[in-house]
């Protein structure tokens, strides 16, 4: 959680200096403000973080847009985080491919704040999934190499290889 908000941050181009904390079992990330109490959650913070960037647009233009976007970083933070088993991530791939079919992004044809926390919440897994897996899930393997290859997204996260095959002829 913390770790992903500051690759947020820098994504984002914001100043370094927000002193992030954890709290409780979950490790619930916590943003220490001068100002007042502390702001916790991932998608709280988060959201935050894009408005103090003025990026508004990576929550969602249109109100289906940005009822979408929400849709994903709730399920991002109670099923991918909640997840553990081998089971929860198969059922989180297998949903993600089927929304992803037809759709570049999460929230349709827009790359938003669901996009990145859902790339920083994937990356372990997406690292460890064999290549038979990454063509089982075929959708999530293109949109998750897409959002890897964005400008600023990956840092220094290791790059996830998929195979060159006929299947990723237009490599980006």
């Amino acid at each position: 959680g913390a770790e992903e908000l500051v690759l947020l941050e820098k994504l984002l181009g914001l100043p370094k200096g927000n002193k992030y904390g954890v709290q409780g079992e979950r490790k619930v990330p916590v943003l220490q403000t001068n100002n007042g109490p502390g702001l916790t959650g991932l998608m709280t913070i988060a959201a935050h973080l894009v408005k103090q960037a003025k990026k508004d647009q990576l929550l969602g233009s249109t109100a289906e847009e940005k009822a979408v976007v929400q849709q994903w970083l709730e399920y991002r933070v109670t099923r991918v985080d909640g997840g553990s088993s081998k089971e929860d991530t198969r059922i989180i791939l297998k949903d993600l491919n089927v929304h992803l079919e037809d759709k570049v992004y999460l929230a349709g044809n827009v790359f938003t704040l669901a996009d990145i926390l859902m790339y920083y919440g994937l990356h372990h897994v997406m690292v460890d999934l064999t290549v038979q897996e990454k063509e089982k899930y075929l959708n999530v393997s293109r949109w998750f190499n897409h959002i890897q290859h964005y400008p600023g997204v990956r840092q220094h996260l290791s790059n996830v290889i998929f195979m060159k095959n006929r299947l990723y002829t237009n490599a980006h």
